[in-house]
């Protein structure tokens, strides 16, 4: 129960300090949101006058409470370049997010365990070495290269979906499913790379284990060892890695979204950035932030429930 806590704890903790830090960035760089609303040439009582209904008359500290205390209640505050509420902006372009992220999670997890198994097995042979050398090319191509790659060869050339030709999923899902599977592939190919090369290591240094040579010295078979208990035990630091990968493609996958022109957060937030639209970007960094503290959250229960020799000192 202590650790339970304990991790909550630091989950509330350090969204505090993200929500401070945020805040603090947006509202101490300079620029003036009224002046950007109203334009260079508005008059001084106009200005005045969206200062007090923005709040931007008050202190910096009664300022993020009254923000952090909306935020609290659900309340993200209005866009300045969209004049629609945070929270309505952000749950249009949710959905199509997570679809990005749900797909691009599944080519992961399916693909990069058996790859991770097979390259620890075939190691040192052809198969093993060309494993390999595909590995680490996909680790040293960035996922926006893998997209215009994607663009140029399945799009233009082979004319499997159209670039630039988002359908929403109200309109064709059958359309929208088969434009998404190339921004997914973009964003799951690196993370495979990495995730599979990750098991592949703890697979071979769990083959040094005590355990595997006492199964080995009773007669086990090497396929059944690594399968029934080397697999197993490899996968529990595995769950780490995948709970920075959760929240790496779950926050969105900003660059990806802008080279398929996919409608999704990444893109939200690309404009609020160059707009300088402080509540929608301070309201997009938090929710960031906060995908990624509860994957971790997430990956560290899941890691004290599969391995019970963690234990937490009081």
């Amino acid at each position: 129960m202590k650790f339970y806590l304990k991790k909550l704890l630091t989950l509330l903790l350090t969204m505090l300090l993200v929500s401070l830090m945020a805040f603090a960035a947006f509202n101490l760089i300079p620029g003036d949101p009224a002046q950007l609303i109203l334009g260079t040439q508005a008059a001084p009582q106009t200005l005045a006058a969206l200062h007090q209904k923005l709040g931007l008359d008050q202190s910096l500290p009664q300022r993020y409470t009254k923000w952090l205390w909306s935020l609290m209640h659900g309340d993200l505050g209005t866009s300045l370049q969209y004049s629609r509420p945070v929270s309505e902006l952000i749950g249009s372009r949710l959905p199509v997010t997570a679809v990005l992220a749900l797909v691009a999670l599944l080519l992961i997890f399916t693909v990069s365990v058996p790859v991770g198994v097979l390259t620890a097995r075939k190691r040192g042979t052809l198969l093993g070495r060309l494993l390999d050398f595909l590995t680490m090319l996909n680790i040293s191509m960035p996922g926006f290269f893998l997209g215009i790659l994607f663009i140029w060869v399945f799009g233009l050339l082979f004319h499997l979906f159209a670039p630039g030709g988002y359908v929403s999923w109200q309109e064709n899902p059958a359309g929208f499913l088969r434009y998404m599977i190339f921004p997914a592939l973009a964003v799951a190919l690196p993370n495979i790379a990495v995730a599979s090369k990750f098991l592949r290591s703890a697979l071979l240094e769990e083959r040094n284990a005590d355990y595997v040579r006492t199964a080995v010295s009773k007669g086990c078979s090497r396929k059944a060892i690594l399968y029934r208990h080397m697999l197993k035990n490899a996968l529990i630091p595995f769950l780490t890695l995948a709970g920075m990968m959760v929240a790496e493609i779950f926050s969105g996958s900003i660059l990806i979204e802008q080279v398929f022109g996919i409608p999704g957060v990444g893109r939200l937030l690309i404009s609020s950035i160059l707009s300088r639209d402080f509540p929608l970007l301070e309201s997009l960094v938090v929710y960031i932030a906060f995908l990624v503290v509860l994957a971790n959250f997430i990956a560290d229960l899941l890691l004290q429930a599969a391995d019970p020799r963690i234990r937490v000192k009081p």
